[in-house]
């Protein structure tokens, strides 16, 4: 369908990816009160399950990159995850951040009016319990609210899970590369969004998803001629770390 008649977009067009980009420790609540004083009003973060059920924010399935702590982090405890220093990695400004829950961040986006992008980043072999858990957490944290958050992944098993958890959530399937059933993926898990590097994004593939009845949005874009490009296809919403740069009101 065209555009113009697509279901009406409740969320900004500007994400801030992880919460403030690269200025400050991605997925921690210091990034997402950085990416606010920036004026930015959506947020995307990365969600997993700790071994013990917790719902925690980290993108990597290893804990080294970002945190003083070893191993798989979905097979920790959320006792252990908790005790970790998540910025000291980044700058010593950070030094003894913690990993928040995704609870805890939700929270802080609803008492703030803020919007989130939930990307469900399960450890491998959790992806149908994440998105369950995420959708069923996110369904409880926004009831009674005019616009819930968007819940994204890569994996349709993750996406079939946070169906099944809470089917009125919006969804979106994640794209880093070209499939050529991703219109007919997208379909399947009742996804209002196509979420793909913005390398995928051309005349014909936005021209495609909004005839699909799809949203377009684009990662991660950090310059100003990827972003005009985007822009000027009709894409619906893109993702970016450089929070310094671009204005969210744009």
């Amino acid at each position: 369908m065209p555009k113009s008649e697509l279901p009406a977009w409740p969320y900004p067009r500007w994400i801030a990816h992880r919460g403030a980009g690269k200025l400050a420790p991605e997925n921690t609540l210091a990034a997402f009160r950085l990416g606010a004083r920036h004026g930015w009003r959506m947020f995307e973060c990365d969600a997993k399950l700790s071994s013990d059920g917790v719902l925690f924010l980290l993108h990597d399935t290893g804990l080294e990159r970002t945190t003083n702590g070893q191993g798989c982090a979905g097979e920790r405890s959320w006792g252990e995850l908790a005790q970790l220093d998540a910025g000291s990695w980044h700058s010593r400004e950070f030094a003894g951040e913690p990993l928040p829950t995704l609870e805890r961040v939700a929270r802080w986006c609803l008492a703030n009016h803020l919007q989130l992008n939930i990307e469900i980043k399960p450890t491998p072999g959790t992806e149908h319990a994440s998105g369950l858990a995420v959708a069923r957490l996110a369904a409880r944290l926004w009831q009674g609210q005019a616009t819930g958050p968007l819940l994204t992944s890569f994996q349709p098993a993750a996406l079939a899970g946070a169906r099944e958890g809470a089917p009125e959530l919006a969804r979106g399937l994640l794209l880093d590369e070209a499939r050529p059933d991703a219109l007919e993926l997208a379909r399947e898990h009742a996804c209002v969004a196509l979420v793909c590097n913005h390398r995928l994004w051309h005349a014909d593939s936005v021209a495609a998803a909004h005839a699909a009845g799809l949203r377009a949005l684009s990662y991660t874009v950090n310059d100003e001629e990827t972003a005009g490009r985007l822009w000027q296809l009709g894409v619906d919403g893109i993702i970016s770390d450089r929070v310094e740069l671009f204005s969210p009101a744009g």
